[in-house]
């Protein structure tokens, strides 16, 4: 079996979706790896590293898809049109293509993965099932992000986060706002008490609150029926009523004016990022304060949020990088890579070394989006089904 990892060609990337460690493990489950040339340039991994784990150096993409029969990558392939290599025509059919497919925002590439017969498994649909929690990248990407956003708010920041007293006098702790306690959240909040900062956070699940509380912030919600119930069943916020938003953006809105740093994190799966700090919030703020947005991505959690871009509003510096965990590429490419080696070892027979895939197992039926031609997710065959069998296959 073929296993290719191809160089990534998205913009701002520089993560790798295989190690020299993880290509060891998957030459040991009895597959044969392929690396394109460069591929782990952006996270510090030369070739030789590469080739010393097992692994051949093909010299383009096009060695690198042909006849693969698994392809790792971190984001999804390059389609028709969206830049000089078309990376899904290169896949040959009945391969399995295995990385962060972003269904959601780009519906169009499941119709192509179904139409080139590529049996395409995004990896952030991920149950968040005990027995995936080592193949979860969300998880693994979101920590780093979280903790990476604290890094980039104290080096916009004017002053110092922890307290110092001095004999000139006394520098009082940077007031940090962490808002979303999910994993990026928490590992902020983590990050942020480590610098010395004093800490409120904000989740619209009240289950958060003994988790911010256990690592030192106080916890700022609006405790009502509605919150008791504001979390899915898979872990997620729930999208919240406008009674209810109201309550907690005026709440919030008296916080922050008392802030120095605010971190959002705000995201709800297949839906733009909810809106939690208004324009007229951001005027509220004092000059020199810093608002990192970590859901720039997907509308942002701030009205003013531009994506790519550290803009300044009344003073108030509000930074918008997009792929974060890209900006911790050595580390954040480790975790990817261990996460697609946890997902593919279970799949591999032990004796036979071919792959040995359950259908209904629901880790493949949380995740596989198109199989033999078709589109086969819940969230997405219904309206996109009709038009692979209009197009032909």
């Amino acid at each position: 079996m073929k296993l290719a990892v191809p160089k990534e060609r998205r913009a701002r990337e520089r993560r790798v979706a295989a190690t020299p460690d993880t290509v060891k493990k998957l030459i040991e489950l009895g597959f044969t790896v392929t690396v394109e040339k460069g591929a782990g340039d952006g996270s510090s991994i030369p070739d030789a590293a590469y080739e010393a784990a097992g692994a051949s150096i093909a010299v383009d993409a096009e060695q690198t898809y042909r006849d693969a029969d698994v392809i790792f990558k971190v984001q999804r392939p390059l389609g028709p049109g969206e830049g000089d290599l078309d990376e899904v025509a290169l896949i040959k059919p009945g391969a399995m293509l295995v990385a962060s497919l972003s269904p959601y925002t780009a519906k169009d590439s499941l119709e192509l993965y179904a139409k080139g017969r590529i049996d395409a498994y995004a990896m952030e649909l991920m149950p968040r099932i005990t027995r995936a929690q080592s193949m979860d990248i969300l998880s693994s990407q979101s920590n780093l992000a979280g903790y990476r956003a604290v890094i980039d708010a104290a080096y916009e920041y004017g002053r110092a986060f922890p307290m110092m007293m001095t004999a000139a006098g006394t520098v009082a702790p940077a007031k940090v706002m962490v808002m979303g306690a999910g994993v990026a959240g928490l590992q902020a909040i983590a990050t942020a008490k480590r610098l010395g900062a004093i800490i409120s956070a904000t989740d619209v699940r009240l289950a958060a609150k003994e988790q911010v509380e256990s690592l030192g912030g106080k916890f700022v919600m609006v405790d009502d029926e509605e919150a008791r119930e504001a979390e899915t069943t898979g872990g997620y916020a729930k999208e919240m009523s406008d009674a209810y938003k109201q309550k907690q953006a005026k709440l919030i809105a008296e916080t922050l004016k008392k802030q120095d740093i605010a971190i959002t994190t705000a995201l709800i799966p297949g839906r733009p990022a909810p809106l939690l700090i208004t324009e007229e919030m951001v005027h509220s703020m004092k000059p020199g304060s810093v608002i990192v947005d970590l859901a720039v991505e997907q509308g942002g959690n701030c009205a003013l949020s531009k994506p790519g871009e550290i803009i300044e509003v009344n003073g108030v510096k509000i930074v918008g990088h997009l792929n974060m965990p890209s900006r911790l590429a050595a580390d954040a490419s480790a975790l990817f890579a261990k996460n697609l080696l946890n997902f593919i070892t279970p799949l591999v027979d032990k004796d036979s070394k071919t792959l040995n895939i359950n259908w209904e197992d629901e880790i493949i039926t949380g995740i596989l989006l198109t199989r033999e031609g078709q589109i086969v997710h819940p969230d997405f065959s219904a309206d996109l089904s009709a038009n692979i069998t209009k197009g032909g296959n």
